[in-house]
């Protein structure tokens, strides 16, 4: 295997949930191609991703999307050093997609072939933005399937300092957003309508705030609903905004905290929600105040990418080797911790 260093060139591909994605970053940090297929527009109808069609998706649009990201880059496919893919945790048809074509490629162009846990290379989207990231940080990672506070002490070297009991934040904006009929997906509907809305217009419950670093968001949802359903006159936006407020206050909150006790030089953003418009910039403020340094991906970043795949990719490359070829994927992967 050639030596790992800064001209190495890693293609990623990411296909865990409903985006198609790939990615070409040369030395970890460096993104020279990265392409994206939604799948928004065809889950719409359902409310919600189905697995099925998901994966039917991928299948139709990640060759040419390989194509198109090798093309935009410039280089012909003997340049490239290895193929990472997410092998988990996701839908399982969907990763298959990903992972049988990574390790095709992988044999066809006798490359490495690397599989890459999805909740890690998040917890590295940042660095790809700021390679000069000093550890140890504390990442903050929102999505609709997870919601956790990790320690970063290093590369590969992580902490688990504070994760959801229940629902995941990106999981209650959904359903609540569902709730009140504002669209799909959740996410950016809350956020759009919040804009216009009084998040004082109700004081929604912030569960555990001066407990620990664990979170629950199952009954701010229950919340939710039971409140309009007692007052169904309440302007759905001031509902939105009030109950975005509640999940950033504690989220921030809880932040604030673990980088306290971690003694980190910051707070890094990572996951879909990590685009929330109040998120971010309460995590800045809150930086501010507390003489540390706030980390925001680009919002492109935050949502489920290749660069971010293939950055990881070479760092568990240049770490652990390639990954066996027999290896397959764990739709229920969990992120390794150290104590």
């Amino acid at each position: 295997m050639k030596l790992i260093d800064d001209s190495t060139l890693v293609l990623g591909i990411e296909t865990s949930c409903d985006e198609t994605a790939v990615a070409l970053v040369m030395g970890g940090s460096d993104v020279v191609s990265s392409v994206v297929s939604s799948q928004v527009d065809i889950h719409a109808e359902f409310g919600g991703v189905v697995p099925e069609i998901a994966s039917r998706a991928h299948l139709e649009v990640l060759n040419p999307l390989i194509a198109r990201a090798i093309v935009e880059a410039g280089v012909n496919e003997e340049r490239i050093d290895a193929v990472a893919a997410t092998v988990g945790p996701g839908l399982v048809g969907a990763l298959l997609v990903g992972v049988s074509a990574a390790k095709s490629l992988a044999l066809a162009w006798d490359v490495p072939f690397v599989g890459v846990n999805h909740l890690e290379a998040h917890l590295y989207a940042a660095s790809l933005e700021d390679p000069s990231l000093e550890f140890p940080l504390v990442v903050l990672l929102v999505s609709g399937g997870h919601t956790m506070l990790v320690e970063m002490r290093g590369h590969g070297d992580y902490r688990l300092l504070g994760q959801t009991i229940d629902d995941a934040a990106g999981e209650a904006f959904d359903k609540v957003a569902r709730f009140l009929d504002l669209g799909y997906p959740g996410g950016p509907a809350i956020d759009q309508a919040a804009m216009d809305g009084d998040p004082e217009a109700v004081r929604f419950p912030r569960a555990m705030m001066g407990e620990g670093l664990d979170f629950s968001f199952s009954g701010l949802k229950t919340a939710v609903v039971n409140h309009v359903r007692a007052n169904p006159d309440t302007s759905s936006i001031d509902v939105a905004a009030s109950f975005q407020a509640a999940v950033v206050e504690v989220l921030v909150t809880k932040a604030r905290r673990a980088a306290e006790q971690a003694g980190a030089t910051g707070i890094v953003l990572g996951g879909g929600v990590a685009a929330n418009s109040l998120l971010r910039e309460e995590i800045l403020g809150a930086c501010e105040a507390d003489g540390i340094q706030g980390f925001l991906p680009s919002r492109a970043n935050c949502t489920d990418n290749a660069a971010m795949i293939a950055a990881t990719g070479w760092y568990r490359l240049r770490s652990d080797g390639p990954t066996p070829l027999d290896a397959g994927a764990v739709p229920n992967l969990k992120l390794a911790f150290r104590d």
